[in-house]
This record gives structure tokens, C-alpha cells and sequence, in this order.
């Protein structure tokens, strides 16, 4: 920077207003950067805190769904069929043979040309519940029919291709739902020849198996039967389903049969039993997730010849692990009007507060009282469980709003003025040195005029007669 001195006091101006502009910047902004420093580092340490608490929180959710407990595990799934379970199948076990898969229907026509004009009238199409109407042209073909049948909007139950042989064109029909409610029946009301049954014109299309109707005709070619599913248990029970799936045929379980048996084949043996690993993973994760908040809370709030934590004797440090450690020791209903805390579930706390877990306690307390863990974990109707408090409790601090979540919208506010003090003191720092300089400018034109008024009289009383000068 240059430095530019006074032309009629020879003073360094320039120098002398950047030290006093200098004088009142250094201690405002010192005092600022401090400031800052301090809600920067709050913010910093009481985010990390909020942080833990959330997964803390988080890790406890899995036992706070009552869903989650008692859950059946189905075992025996193999090639002949697959198990899907729900919490209300019992504990047992099955001998399952496939004897038959559910098929779909389909049916075939007789070979036709390209160009093959069938015959006028109206096509009746049935499967299932749902039925539907296509009219007929004399002029339609085998693809005409076949369009008009897939682009119905009635049709939601039948797909229509042409498949072509060396003999010709065929019209093949399938349903597109398996059993034998799904059977497909054709009528013909046969226009051209005004017999719907015989084997010529339209009525070459009609399918009606049961002879007991009125409009008996098997024209087309039955290629696959319409069939349901068919299993046999325990070697004397048999159950159908129109599906290849068997739903609630054992309470609480699905089967889906992939193959049947065949004669010699071993039949597939089942098992379904109880499983209760939701409660040793779901505690295992709150312990985990609790031993780093505790880590953190020691580190934060630490004090002692090593180093001071950056929230040492903070009131919300010590009421957050205040609260959560009552908590941990509070007993909650586990039925049969009795009550049971984390250390009898084989939660055990060491002298510093860590958590552990005595696997062997908590599957003896699983094996005699299961629905007592999940009342422990998730309550009643009345009266909250373990986890929901623990949730109400942290949800108090992370919350928007909760004591956590202000402070930092408190120490982020503070920030935000700070940066607003900045902005007003530079606007104030610019106007004094403006000020400072317009000063020491007048001063300098004020003393350059002095000393030109010193000169101009000190010539004119050299020149006076009778003066004589002193050169010593």
C-alpha cells in the first residue's frame, strides 16, 4: 500500500488514519470472530448430539411394531413347492404331495385359409365370471375374429392367437386365468345357416361340453383341460385350488405347488415354528446405537487434565443422558399383571454406563414368557411399552421445535446477526476513515497555508530598510 505524506505538515496521513480506523476494527472484530467461533462449535457439537439420538431412536423402532413378534418361519420349501408364512400359522409340521398343477383352458379350431370367410352372426365367449359378445361379418376371417376378441372391451378373460399349420390357419383361444371355473364355452347364434350347433358356417367356432345344455357343440378341440390344483396332506386330506397357490389351507400359511409328485416321489415334509429374532437384532442395535451416544455424550461433556469437552457442564448434555439413563431402569407391564425391566431381558450396564447383552437370559425369557417381552417393548392400549417411551422421550429433543433442534436454530440465528454486525460495522469503519481523512486533509492545506503566510512576512521584513540580516 502506498503511503503518501502531507504536503504542508509533511505527516503521514494516510499512515495515521489507517492506525486509528485500525484501533477501532481490531477489538469489534476480535470480539465477532470469537462469537463466531463459539456458536460454530456449538452448532457443530450439538448437531453430532442430535445425530446419535435420531439413530438411537431409529434403532428402536423394529420393537415398537407389534408385527414383529412371534413371527413363523416355514420351512421345507424344495422343488415341488414354496411357503410363505404369516404370525398366525401354528407351530407344526406337514407332509404335503402335489397331485395335480392348476391349468389354464385352451381350445382349438379347425384349420382355415388366409381368406376363409367363416359365417355371419354373433359369438358368445364365457370363462370365469366374465362373458362377452363379438358379431361376425360374412365377410370376417379367422384374423377378424381374432382381433375383434383381443380388442373387446368387454374381454377379460380370454386371449385369442392364430397359430398356422402345414393344414392352415387355427384359432386358439386360452384363458387367462387357471381352474376349472375358468373354462371356456363358446355359443354360436349362427345367422348364415341358422343352426348354431352343426359343424358348418359359424357354429364351427362353438364349445359347449355339457350335454345337458341346449346348445351342445364341441367343435373346436379341447388342447389343454381346464383343471384345478390339487394337494394331499398328512396322506388323507385333500384340498383344490383353481391356483397353483393353496391359501390359508393351513392356517397362516400359503403353498404354491412348481410340480406334482410322481409315484415314487418322496412327499415334501413342512415345518413352521416360531421366530422370535426381531427382539435379540432389534435390541442388539439399540445397545449399539446407545454405547455411541454414550461415547459421544463423555466426549462432548468431558473434563478432566486430559481436555475440556466443548459442551462440559452443559445443562443439555446432562438432561438428555440424565433422562435416558432413568429410562434404561424403568420397569414397564409384561403381562399378568407383573413388570419387568432391560436388566431382566439380560441388558447389563458395566460401571461406565456401556450397555450389554446376555444372550442366554434373553432366550430363556423368550422361551417363558415371549408375549410378556412384546407387551415389555410395545405396551397395551392404555399404557405405553419401553420403546415407545424411549421414543416420546428422545422425540422431545430431536423434534422440530425440541430442545435440541432450538438450540440450533438459536446459535444459527446468532450467527446470521453477527454477519448483519459485520456488514454495519465495515459501513461505520468506511464512513470514519472518510471522515478521518477529510480532517487531516483540512489540517494539512491549514498548516501549508501557515507556512506560506510565514514565508511572504518573513520576506517582507527582510526587505525593510534599516533591517539587517542574520545569516548566523
Amino acid at each position: 500500500m502506498l503511503s503518501f505524506t502531507g504536503i504542508g505538515s509533511g505527516l503521514a496521513v494516510s499512515d495515521i488514519v489507517d492506525a486509528l480506523v485500525g484501533a477501532e476494527r481490531t477489538p469489534f472484530e476480535s470480539r465477532l470472530n470469537t462469537q463466531e467461533a463459539k456458536y460454530t462449535t456449538d452448532i457443530s457439537a450439538v448437531g453430532a448430539l442430535k445425530s446419535a439420538v435420531e439413530t438411537v431412536q431409529a434403532s428402536i423402532e423394529s420393537l415398537s411394531d407389534a408385527d414383529n413378534y412371534q413371527q413363523r418361519t416355514a420351512s421345507g420349501s424344495d422343488s415341488y413347492l414354496s411357503l410363505t408364512s404369516t404370525k398366525d400359522a401354528e407351530v407344526g409340521s406337514y407332509s404335503i404331495k402335489v397331485d395335480a398343477l392348476a391349468s389354464e383352458h385352451k381350445l382349438s379350431s379347425a384349420a382355415f385359409t388366409e381368406t376363409d370367410a367363416l359365417g355371419e352372426g354373433t359369438l358368445t365367449f364365457a370363462s370365469g365370471e366374465n362373458s362377452f359378445d363379438i358379431v361376425a361379418s360374412d365377410t370376417d376371417t379367422l384374423s377378424d375374429i381374432r382381433d375383434a376378441i383381443n380388442d373387446s372391451a368387454d374381454n377379460e378373460s380370454i386371449i385369442a392367437t392364430i397359430v398356422t399349420g402345414v393344414d392352415g390357419q387355427h384359432l386358439v383361444l386360452a384363458s387367462k386365468e387357471t381352474g376349472l371355473e375358468s373354462a371356456i364355452t363358446i355359443t354360436v347364434d349362427d345367422t348364415s345357416d341358422s343352426n348354431n350347433t352343426d359343424n358348418t358356417g359359424l357354429s364351427r367356432l362353438a364349445y359347449q361340453p355339457d350335454s345337458l345344455e341346449p346348445n351342445f357343440a364341441t367343435n373346436m378341440t379341447e388342447v389343454i383341460a381346464a383343471s384345478d390344483a390339487q394337494i394331499t396332506l398328512d396322506g388323507s386330506i385333500i384340498a383344490t385350488s383353481s391356483t397353483n397357490t393353496f391359501t390359508e389351507v393351513i392356517d397362516g400359511i400359503d403353498v404354491t405347488v412348481k410340480k406334482a409328485h410322481d409315484e415314487d416321489d418322496d412327499n415334501s415334509n413342512i415345518s413352521i415354528s416360531e421366530n422370535n429374532s426381531n427382539i435379540a437384532s432389534g435390541l442388539n442395535s439399540f445397545i449399539e446405537s446407545y454405547n455411541e451416544l454414550l461415547e459421544l455424550s463423555n466426549n462432548l461433556g468431558s473434563s478432566s487434565a486430559d481436555g475440556v469437552g466443548v459442551m462440559a457442564g452443559d445443562s443439555l448434555l446432562r438432561g438428555l443422558m440424565s433422562k435416558l439413563r432413568s429410562q434404561l431402569s424403568t420397569s414397564f407391564s409384561s403381562g399378568e399383571d407383573s413388570s419387568s425391566s432391560l436388566s431382566q431381558l439380560g441388558v447389563r450396564t458395566d460401571r461406565y454406563g456401556v450397555l450389554s447383552l446376555d444372550s442366554e437370559d434373553l432366550n430363556t425369557f423368550i422361551d417363558e414368557n415371549v408375549d410378556g417381552i412384546q407387551e415389555f417393548f410395545v405396551g397395551t392400549d392404555s399404557e405405553p411399552g419401553f420403546a415407545a417411551s424411549m421414543d416420546t422421550l428422545m422425540s422431545f429433543y430431536t423434534d422440530s421445535g425440541g430442545l435440541i433442534q432450538s438450540r440450533i436454530d438459536s446459535r444459527t440465528g446468532q450467527l446470521e446477526r453477527i454477519d448483519e454486525d459485520r456488514l454495519s460495522f465495515e459501513l461505520k469503519m468506511d464512513n470514519l476513515e472518510s471522515r478521518l481523512l477529510a480532517q487531516y486533509n483540512a489540517m494539512d492545506l491549514l498548516v501549508a497555508n501557515l507556512n506560506s503566510t510565514s514565508s511572504y512576512v518573513q520576506a517582507q521584513l527582510d526587505n525593510m530598510p534599516g533591517v539587517v540580516r542574520s545569516d548566523s
